[in-house]
């Protein structure tokens, strides 16, 4: 059963660890994203493993009902996900581009993806109107366009008043 108490890792580390074909491709990853370390690569494979794992369950059943809901929140994640096929071939990167610090760089607010984990941190940045304070929160497409400043929602009180 496990102590309660302890919690457990939501992901798995490499089985070798010295292996430089891994590593390098890890810190390009790690240099491109802005992360804080590789745990958050391996968060993000472990998501991907979840994903994929549950396409395979799905490609046994034959219920028509589970898939839908399944592509159908894998949509509005923001992933183009429409058969099983396409799910099985998702990697880390499309799980790191749905995150909160990587769309913040995108959008432009800032220049680096440090930068924009910075502002995160600091709850600079709206997502819906409410802070957020964590970098690797996964963005919903809804709320994708909702993501703002709120450095700029102090200006244009001041500037209304």
């Amino acid at each position: 059963m496990g102590d309660i108490r302890r919690k457990h890792n939501l992901y798995s580390r490499p089985k070798k660890l010295f292996e430089s074909a891994r590593i390098e491709e890890e810190n390009k990853i790690k240099r491109n994203y802005g992360l804080k370390n590789k745990t958050e690569i391996w968060k993000a494979a472990a998501k991907v493993s979840l994903l994929r794992k549950r396409a395979k369950k799905l490609i046994s059943q034959s219920d028509s009902k589970d898939s839908n809901d399944f592509f159908k929140k894998l949509q509005a994640m923001g992933i183009d996900a429409n058969t099983t096929s396409d799910v099985l071939a998702l990697n880390t990167e499309n799980i790191l581009n749905r995150r909160l610090q990587t769309l913040v760089f995108k959008k432009g607010f800032a220049k680096t993806p440090l930068g924009a984990r910075q502002l995160i941190v600091h709850k600079n940045i709206l997502v819906n109107g409410r802070a957020v304070n964590i970098p690797s929160f996964l963005v919903s497409k809804e709320s994708e366009s909702k993501i703002e400043l709120r450095i700029r929602n102090k200006q244009e009180k001041d500037s209304n008043e």
